[in-house]
């Protein structure tokens, strides 16, 4: 098994991921926890359970944010855009964006306890955490720490899909980043390897882009755990790849609570 052996005994983390605007929990999150773990996804652009919340809702009504929805799940993505496109025009979208993130950003950092250590999920702005993250927070992205004796590696964003999200890289730009972490205790990623069980969201009815680059590097150097996210309803939450424990650490916008590691 790669990485640290032994660590400190008694050591524990709470991990989360998919915050998407739940400020109230994620103040509670690390209630008891050496440290917070966060892997992205802190905006809420459209929940797809409660079709009034969100920075599109809030744009354009309940009304249109169903029919979007509706697209998007019948994967009718071009008439998706088209219509989302018709409801943009006249409107400064970059401006109206970045104001509504800006907010929920505001409210979210101030909730991290210290330490905090985080990555980005696809729906997230980058170039706007630096702003927010305070000195009790770390943002890590393709890089490595060690907590409580255990090495942690960290890959933020997601892969390119159809929907477009804000912070989507090539594949050989997030093999990149996979390979420069090396061996580590836990591997800390937005989205999950490319095992079908674990991409499969059940309520969506569809596959999420996993990584591949990801699911050979468990495999190569045998990490203690990867951790992730971004699949809110998967059809597995929890399988063994060889020596490594794979978690989706849940939709904590829905569950408010974290996935909890000791050792």
């Amino acid at each position: 098994m790669a990485g640290t052996q032994g660590g400190t005994p008694g050591t524990r983390i709470h991990v989360v991921s998919d915050v998407h605007g739940n400020a109230r929990d994620l103040a509670r999150a690390g209630a008891g926890a050496d440290a917070l773990i966060c892997l992205g996804d802190l905006v809420l652009f459209l929940d797809y359970a409660d079709h009034s919340r969100g920075i599109f809702p809030d744009l354009f009504g309940t009304e249109n944010a169903d029919r979007i929805v509706e697209l998007r799940t019948a994967r009718r993505y071009e008439e998706a855009r088209e219509f989302g496109n018709r409801l943009w025009a006249g409107v400064d979208r970059g401006s109206a964006i970045e104001k509504a993130i800006r907010k929920q950003y505001a409210e979210m950092f101030a909730a991290f306890p210290t330490p905090t250590y985080a990555t980005y999920g696809n729906v997230d702005m980058p170039t706007l955490w630096s702003e927010y993250a305070g000195p009790g927070t770390t943002v890590l992205d393709g890089q490595r720490v060690e907590i409580g004796g255990w090495t942690f590696g960290f890959v933020g964003g997601g892969l390119r899909t159809p929907m477009r999200t804000p912070y989507e890289i090539s594949d050989e730009e997030y093999a990149a980043k996979i390979e420069a972490l090396g061996e580590v205790d836990v591997l800390c990623t937005h989205i999950p390897p490319e095992v079908p069980e674990l991409v499969y969201d059940t309520v969506a009815r569809r596959f999420e882009r996993g990584s591949r680059a990801l699911l050979d590097a468990i495999r190569k150097t045998r990490p203690r755990y990867s951790l992730f996210g971004h699949v809110h309803q998967p059809l597995v939450r929890r399988m063994r790849l060889g020596a490594t424990e794979c978690v989706n650490v849940g939709h904590f916008a829905g569950s408010g609570k974290p996935w909890v590691l000791e050792w």
